[in-house]
């Protein structure tokens, strides 16, 4: 009982301390900075560069001779893009949202930049390398064909020979409902035009929650 009291003592939130109880190490809560693309990316290896052979060149002299290269921004759009130690990473910071969305895009929609940098990372670490395998080989699965739910259980076996937890939860739940998964997998047809229907429906009607009967909600359907 008393860990329940501790956010008042440590004038803490309470999802606060539940996120440091729940981690395994402390590097876990080390976050990736959120930067945004700007003006100052294409220039970064010349700026790089420059400040390997001159740590003390200054940011009026950057910018000239990035200006001459073809940048449009500012100097303090350069300054800060200095401070903020983007010039010397090994590589832009990366969240782990981003690298979720690159790693569940299709290989062939991605840029060339952004399959390296999968590359980079998954490389890095075996886990981190099967995961990406493993996505892969399930998104091939999802194109229906004959077979698919044989594939399917080939799939779930080598994954849980795979020290991956969170995988091994997912195989779990795709057991709950097989046949239904099974079903998805192999035939052509779904539901998925009649649930986006029902989704439409439902947004008309909240937007006019309380101002018309029917018979409105029926002429928007059908003109909609």
């Amino acid at each position: 009982m008393a860990c329940w009291n501790a956010p008042a003592w440590l004038n803490l939130g309470l999802n606060t301390v539940k996120r440091y109880a729940r981690i395994s190490e402390p590097e876990r809560l080390v976050r990736a900075p959120q930067y945004r693309p700007t003006l100052v990316d294409p220039y970064r290896d010349h700026l790089r560069r420059r400040r390997q052979q001159d740590p003390a060149v200054g940011a009026t002299q950057l910018l000239a001779e990035i200006k001459q290269l073809g940048y449009t921004g500012t100097l303090n759009l350069l300054y800060r893009y200095i401070t903020q130690g983007r010039v010397e990473a090994d590589r832009p910071a990366l969240s782990p949202r981003r690298l979720t969305r690159y790693l569940l895009t299709p290989p062939d929609q991605l840029k060339d930049h952004q399959r390296k940098l999968i590359d980079a990372l998954t490389g890095a670490c075996p886990q981190m390398t099967a995961l990406a395998g493993f996505i892969g080989s399930f998104a091939a699965l999802l194109t229906p064909a004959n077979g698919n739910d044989d594939r399917l259980d080939t799939w779930i076996a080598e994954v849980k020979t795979i020290d991956l937890p969170h995988l091994h939860t997912f195989t779990r739940g795709l057991g709950l409902d097989r046949d239904a998964v099974n079903a998805a997998l192999t035939h052509p047809f779904h539901n998925g035009g009649t649930e986006g229907v029902n989704t439409k429906t439902k947004l008309i009607k909240r937007q006019m929650y309380g101002r018309a009967g029917f018979a409105l909600l029926r002429h928007r359907i059908l003109l909609g």
